[in-house]
């Protein structure tokens, strides 16, 4: 990256943490790109003359005599069509063996659309998983998180409703991901065949934490070229928001600033809301949708970053083992999609509301049955019936392996209900029954 002529060097610093550097300097503003002894920097803070740098790949053997120079541009990337089916570190480089993109460059972390030209979300994002599209619809520009414990294969789950979802580009930002989950997603999308649609921004283990903090930015910044520009449906897939967070700790904390719950910034919640703000329904057909993983520490939603999370995003999708179909499920419980009733019987079929109310009620009735045979009450002809109904439920619906169309899901749920139950102990309405049932 080549600096401004005359650009003033500075070569005295006034502090160094772990992850930044702080020195005297003038004329520099937030966000500016540096070099600290040739090492890629970004200002996050000035208080007068004094600015604090954060030094990517951290500030190990740095003297206090290091060259400094501002490179006078925040973080960029270049935009064009080029960007489709490549994968990219979190400077927007490109680590595929490519060629670099021929493009427009443009700053990376710019404000979200203006209300005023947004739209309401109407249409409907298929992803194949039952427990989704048929519990949790999900609608363009809508914002949501799967919420799933470390053990969780929820990038497995990513990377099938990557290659599932109707959409014209998908843009993963990876964030903290091993090796092996790189590979695996890079082998995935390469077998499918369907690179073309796909672009990738990629943070390893192997690489600097504090690098995490450009890979949403980044990948927004695409999604923003393809959607604004080109009015084309752009989903983008953020994992893991976690290890994004603990980044933003790690400079927060060796900046000194007090930390808030959880040793979490007390910023958290604006820098998470900086990004999923950017899902939009734009008047022109073109729109974001964010999917993001957080990561759970032994299940706890109450930790302050899926917490600040739920606040933010329009529901949550809820991964979890299931010990009776030993399936891993979408949880009907825990999970909510808020914005599902803007396509379901508008965009799907006009049963859909009835049958996702009936198949989460019954399977309830289930978990309410499996709790009396634990603690060794008699069980109801019912309620075997339930615990029947319930198992082929988890493996035949809600189980993310499912990968079948909203229509193909509805009757599925209409065959279980004819096997294990009465029309009447369904509840639904007469006129779908006549209409849709198959109990013959």
């Amino acid at each position: 990256m080549a600096t401004k002529a005359y650009q003033k060097i500075y070569t005295e610093l006034t502090a160094i943490t772990k992850a930044t550097v702080a020195l005297k300097a003038s004329g520099v503003s937030n966000d500016e790109l540096a070099l600290v002894d040739g090492r890629l920097s970004q200002v996050v803070r000035i208080k007068g003359e004094t600015v604090t740098l954060q030094v990517f790949s951290g500030t190990e053997g740095i003297p206090t005599n290091a060259c400094v120079t501002f490179l006078g541009e925040a973080p960029s990337l270049k935009v064009s069509e080029e960007l489709s089916g490549r994968f990219f570190d979190a400077y927007g480089h490109p680590i595929d063996g490519g060629p670099e993109i021929e493009g427009r460059t443009v700053e990376i972390g710019g404000p979200s659309v203006n209300p005023y030209k947004r739209r309401q979300p109407s249409e409907l994002i298929p992803t194949g998983i039952a427990g989704i599209d048929l519990n949790n619809t999900i609608v363009s520009g809508q914002k949501i998180p799967f919420f799933a414990d470390p053990d969780q294969p929820y990038n497995q789950v990513m990377a099938d409703v990557a290659l599932r979802a109707d959409v014209d580009k998908i843009i993963l930002g990876g964030m903290g991901l091993s090796n092996d989950d790189y590979l695996f997603f890079r082998h995935e999308f390469e077998s499918a065949g369907a690179l073309d649609k796909i672009i990738s921004f990629v943070n390893t283990t192997e690489n600097p934490p504090v690098e995490r903090l450009l890979v949403p930015d980044m990948a927004l910044t695409a999604a923003e070229y393809f959607a604004v520009e080109k009015n084309e449906k752009v989903l983008v897939l953020l994992t893991d928001m976690t290890l994004y967070a603990d980044a933003l700790s790690i400079v927060s904390n060796r900046m000194d600033q007090i930390p808030s719950k959880d040793s979490m910034p007390g910023s958290l919640y604006s820098d998470l809301a900086k990004i999923y703000e950017k899902a939009v329904q734009l008047p022109d057909g073109g729109s974001i949708t964010i999917i993001a993983v957080t990561t759970l520490n032994d299940g706890d939603i109450t930790h302050a970053i899926p917490d600040n999370t739920g606040y933010i995003t329009e529901g949550q999708l809820f991964l979890r083992a299931d010990s009776d179909s030993g399936k891993v499920i979408i949880d009907p419980f825990r999970s909510l999609s808020r914005l599902k009733q803007l396509v379901q019987g508008k965009k799907t079929r006009e049963d859909h509301s009835q049958v996702m109310n009936a198949g989460v009620r019954l399977y309830a009735d289930a978990q309410n049955a499996k709790t009396k045979l634990e603690n060794g009450f008699d069980l109801s002809d019912y309620d075997h019936r339930c615990l029947a109904y319930a198992k082929e439920y988890a493996t035949r619906l809600l189980s993310i392996d499912v990968n079948i169309k909203i229509d193909e899901m509805l009757d599925t749920a209409w065959e279980l209900f004819a096997k294990h139950f009465s029309p009447a102990e369904t509840g639904i309405k007469q006129a779908l029954i006549d209409k849709y049932g198959k109990w013959r």
